[in-house]
């Protein structure tokens, strides 16, 4: 088979297999009502989500260094079984806990998924044609954001919800088929010879980055942040992530070598997608609080009025792709990083007051921003690293951005618990406990709560059942100083999202003059490297 067809091929498996396991990060979401009717555990349903995060976050730099000594096919093709084993699993699951773990297996199959397609496009194209497809990559994760919510409510209200993971067999087993023979003709990176797998560092990375996202995302709601549970858990990260350097510093053919973190390219590239991904999931989580309590609007709306910031995301991927190889690498970050800070002040300066039509204008200017940001990272450490490491080095990229999101819904967070139970403490409850009667009536309860509980009066606005449960005339009352409350916490929450970016631009500055050439230029030095050669 000729190589321009057998490319062809495995675009086509990238493009499917790209497309279905970051579309899994989003359907699964709109199904989960009718699964915690099936199969009940309300109380531990979150952890569907957070099983695949773990993994998926964990397993990445490991895939990308096992890439890198055993081949992009196999790593790619096994990883595609192990999502389709683990869809196949959720798919059966009969109980929450059986779901939890199997969507633990599918993480794993899904983190070795993702930056392996980015891996293989940085293998197959030359630098001046990368940006054009991992745009097109990013373009995809984007897309999936916008059709995921919808597919999976159709196939809620039209099927099973366990259709929700068998969907993805036939779709992986045609791109397995296609990315096995795409690559089938493969070059080894590296000699079997000379494989010396670092088990040790494997252990202490996955032993440290476990207990740091597990304490991320139980710290300030399942356990409080000084428990001993949560501090447990961070000291164990302490240890061995220490050990991990430690063991890395000695290690023949370390896992994740620390000489990368000399490139200044690879050290600013990462520190921005951290910052990026910080910032980003920060507000993907934040503004649906806004825009349903704030704002009043539902559900299904407040879903709809996110695909414009994907739209924007998905268009200045494509664009920022080609715009790459025009400028330096530090100008696109540093341009995309300001769209973005532009666009979470002009978030901040939302309030009880503003229009749904100017909320959505301010997300699709940081969803400008992010498109341009998000593709580049990948093409950028791509273009400083030999093909030996380029598995790794792109696995790192969504590694950093992976904890960056943990760390940044974390962080905002506690941003918006302190400021809001101060608006609450400050300006709501004192006007509650004017309402004559409310000390003992009916809704004492509520008063109670406002005192032990303030944040978790936010379910009034987010629940039309509750809302609708408080008289018009409680509600004249009330409403108002708690939407005011919410908004003010959130003006704060973006604020900070706005000085962690402008953080970014500041690093994106000492990137240096790196650069990718056009195609033409390349041609041109090639050409005239040849003419020295030879006079």
């Amino acid at each position: 088979m000729e190589t321009n067809q057998r490319r062809k091929i495995l675009i086509v498996g990238l493009l499917l297999g790209m497309f279905f396991a970051s579309l899994d990060q989003t359907i699964v979401g709109t199904a989960m009502p009718r699964v915690v009717s099936d199969l009940q555990g309300l109380d531990i349903f979150v952890w569907v989500t957070t099983a695949y995060m773990l993994s998926s976050t964990t397993v990445v730099p490991i895939a990308g260094k096992l890439a890198d000594i055993f081949g992009r096919r196999i790593m790619y093709v096994l990883g595609i079984g192990i999502f389709m084993l683990g869809s196949a699993l959720s798919g059966q699951a009969h109980s929450m806990t059986a779901l939890i773990l199997s969507r633990g297996l599918q993480g794993i199959g899904g983190g070795v998924m993702m930056p392996m397609a980015m891996t293989i496009v940085g293998d197959i194209f030359p630098p001046a044609q990368r940006g054009k497809w991992q745009g097109l990559m990013g373009a995809l994760f984007g897309l999936s954001s916008i059709v995921g919510p919808t597919i999976g409510g159709w196939i809620v209200d039209h099927s099973s919800w366990r259709w929700v993971f068998y969907i993805n067999i036939p779709v992986g087993i045609l791109a397995a088929a296609t990315i096995f023979v795409g690559l089938s003709g493969e070059k080894q990176v590296k000699a079997k010879d000379n494989i010396a797998i670092d088990y040790a560092g494997v252990i202490t990375l996955i032993l440290g980055v476990v207990p740091l996202l597990l304490g991320l995302s139980l710290g300030g709601k399942d356990y409080p942040w000084s428990s001993w549970q949560i501090l447990t858990l961070f000291l164990t990260t302490v240890v061995f992530l220490g050990s991990f350097i430690f063991i890395e510093k000695k290690a023949k053919d370390p896992i994740l070598s620390l000489h990368l973190f000399k490139n200044r390219v690879f050290t600013s590239v990462n520190l921005v997608g951290f910052l990026m991904g910080f910032g980003m999931f920060g507000a993907i989580t934040f503004l649906p609080l806004y825009l349903q309590g704030v704002l009043g609007v539902s559900a299904t709306s407040s879903g709809n009025t996110m695909i414009p910031m994907m739209t924007a995301m998905m268009i200045t991927s494509i664009l920022g792709g080609k715009l790459v190889t025009r400028i330096q690498f530090r100008t696109q970050f540093a341009l995309g990083m300001s769209i973005m800070a532009i666009g979470f002040y002009l978030m901040s300066t939302m309030n009880v007051n503003t229009s749904q039509s100017t909320a959505i204008m301010n997300i699709i200017v940081l969803g400008l921003g992010m498109g341009l940001v998000m593709p580049t990272l990948t093409i950028a450490v791509q273009s400083v690293f030999p093909p030996a490491e380029r598995g790794v080095v792109t696995a790192a990229t969504q590694f950093f951005r992976s904890i960056g999101s943990t760390l940044g819904m974390t962080i905002l967070g506690v941003v918006m618990n302190h400021y809001s139970a101060s608006y609450l403490r400050s300006d709501f409850i004192p006007a509650v406990e004017k309402i004559p009667g409310m000390q003992a009536g009916p809704f004492a309860g509520m008063l109670a709560k406002a005192n032990t509980d303030p944040q978790g009066l936010f379910n009034i606005l987010l629940s039309p059942d509750a809302l609708n449960s408080i008289p018009q005339s409680l509600q004249q009352i009330m409403m108002p100083p708690l939407k005011l409350a919410l908004a003010s916490s959130l003006h704060y929450v973006f604020l900070v999202a706005m000085g962690i970016v402008f953080i970014g631009i500041i690093v994106s500055l000492f990137m240096g003059n790196a650069r990718i050439e056009s195609e033409a230029s390349s041609k041109t030095n090639v050409k005239l490297e040849a003419e020295l050669t030879n006079a």
